[in-house]
């Protein structure tokens, strides 16, 4: 864990989103909500599970592991709010859940949430898209499918991995945790 309380791993959550306050659901949260562990006596005792050095060094391979890794999202999502970019991996998050919508009546509203929360020019959390996905996209939504925002979605992709994820990689957040792992090791 990093020191000082700056990272906790996303909690475990199960059910639908409440209709207010989490729009998109867990990937909409603060990350500074969640608690270290799923076990409050645990937490207690200063007992936490630990993420190994070897899975944080492996979040170096490629942006992709980072993100299928549920305490390097984490991590990655604390370094995004510091540098106040966390829509693109909040946007791209959405984007996946999307993607797990197997209810024709919620594809529509899902999209249109989703499309006037990132896509839509001054959007609250805009996203960084050229004109013409943003129109394309825009178009999409209209007649929404699971594919509506794959154009979008692989630019802020892209976006993130060519961009923020490299300075992830060297910033304090991501050389502490790999420190403090190291140091758990001796």
């Amino acid at each position: 864990m990093l020191p000082g309380s700056l990272w906790h791993p996303p909690p475990v959550r199960g059910g639908p989103p409440s209709p207010r306050g989490e729009k998109l659901g867990f990937c909409c949260q603060s990350f500074s909500d969640h608690a270290v562990g799923t076990d409050p006596p645990a937490e207690r005792t200063g007992q936490r599970q630990g993420l190994s050095t070897e899975e944080a060094t492996r979040w170096a391979d490629s942006f992709d592991v980072l993100l299928s890794h549920k305490y390097g999202l984490a991590a990655f999502r604390a370094f995004l709010k510091t540098e106040f970019s966390e829509e693109n991996l909040e946007f791209w998050l959405a984007c996946e859940d999307f993607k797990k919508t197997r209810s024709a009546a919620k594809l529509a509203s899902k999209a249109q949430r989703i499309f006037e929360e990132f896509i839509d020019v001054q959007a609250p959390r805009e996203v960084n898209i050229d004109f013409q996905t943003r129109e394309l996209t825009r178009r999409n939504v209209q007649e929404p499918s699971l594919s509506c925002f794959d154009q979008a979605q692989g630019k802020v992709h892209s976006l993130m991995e060519k961009d923020s994820y490299p300075r992830f990689l060297r910033s304090k957040i991501y050389t502490d945790l790999l420190s403090q792992t190291q140091r758990r090791l001796s």
